[in-house]
């Protein structure tokens, strides 16, 4: 058995891929640490509570961190707080967690000689024009607009100094907006969706202009797979499923193919520093590791994630309660 920790299990992303690791890959044993904060929620781990071991604690917590990892062969690292507006009313715990727990992680990673894949995001590049054909690749310099975006780039560049001046055997990824089952009704597509299931109407920032590329979260997680049997030591590989839409556009499909007006929502003050567009190319990890998306374009993967949360009201609607909650102070 190889053992494998998983930090921040308990997340959106985490957790899918804890049950998809569990599902396809029978050689690992798989330990979660999680702090379980507002984000994080053990229930998504509920299906497979019986199959691994579940630690409840700090990525910042050195001592704690320096046992599991010396216990584990491989460390997968999505522990994160990841949230735009809410780094940019309390950044605090995102330079704690993504900063300092990284640092955290790579100090056992490398006192104990272990392999690290370490998860980020495509907004370290800040962003790209509206009208352009222009993607970001894993050369593209970091440019981050938010404390969160900021956050994650430091912890990126820490990875990539441990990588070359210490020779810890590390990779990287950054990705695309990611949907999918379990994700916290703050993020964009599963806050459309439980409003009108709520019977409320969607919210957009400003006029719903801005583009992202969305990637499902199991495209992702088999990506971080390949990644972590097949990828180069010391690289970053950008994850992308190539679907551009504007956040109107996302909120206008959701709506129509939810039986309502495609136009039945509001527009709301946009977010400060709210970056334009996001997209990333895709060409490394599909030309070395031979990456192709299940899910090309949102259209392909949607429907079934609509009928998660319809499902499962159980899961989000409390949250959906202290999320909108914290929405409303920040008049969103």
């Amino acid at each position: 058995m190889t053992r494998m920790l998983v930090t921040g299990g308990a997340g959106f992303i985490g957790a899918n891929f804890v049950r998809s690791t569990l599902a396809s890959r029978p050689e690992y044993e798989v330990t979660v640490l999680d702090a379980l904060t507002y984000a994080g929620d053990r229930r998504s781990l509920d299906s497979v509570r019986d199959d691994i071991r579940f630690v409840h604690g700090d990525v910042c917590d050195e001592e704690l961190v320096d046992r599991l990892v010396r216990e584990s062969d491989v460390v997968v690292h999505f522990a994160a707080e990841s949230h735009v507006d809410n780094s940019l009313h309390h950044a605090d715990p995102f330079i704690r967690t993504n900063i300092l727990g990284t640092h955290s992680i790579l100090k056992a990673v490398r006192r104990h000689e272990r392999r690290l894949h370490h998860i980020s995001t495509d907004e370290v590049y800040g962003d790209l024009p509206l009208d352009s054909p222009e993607r970001f690749t894993e050369e593209t310099p970091y440019r981050p607009s938010s404390p969160y975006a900021a956050s994650k780039a430091s912890s990126d560049l820490l990875v990539r100094a441990w990588a070359r001046s210490y020779g810890v055997a590390a990779t990287l990824s950054n990705c695309a907006n990611n949907y999918g089952p379990y994700q916290h009704v703050e993020k964009f597509i599963p806050r459309q969706i439980a409003a009108v299931l709520s019977d409320e109407r969607p919210k957009l920032y400003g006029a719903g202009l801005n583009v992202r590329e969305w990637t499902h979260v199991d495209d992702h997680n088999t990506a971080v797979h390949l990644i972590v049997d097949r990828g180069r030591l010391g690289e970053t590989y950008l994850i992308g499923s190539g679907d551009e839409r504007s956040n109107r556009e996302v909120v206008e499909l959701l709506l129509r193919s939810m039986g309502l007006p495609a136009d039945a929502y509001d527009l709301v003050p946009d977010r400060p520093g709210h970056d334009l567009r996001y997209a990333c190319d895709s060409t490394r990890i599909r030309q070395e590791l031979g990456w192709r998306p299940v899910f090309p374009d949102l259209t392909a993967g949607l429907p079934a994630v609509v009928d998660w949360y319809r499902d499962n009201q159980w899961w989000w609607d409390e949250r959906r309660q202290q999320s909108e909650a914290r929405y409303r102070l920040l008049g969103r």
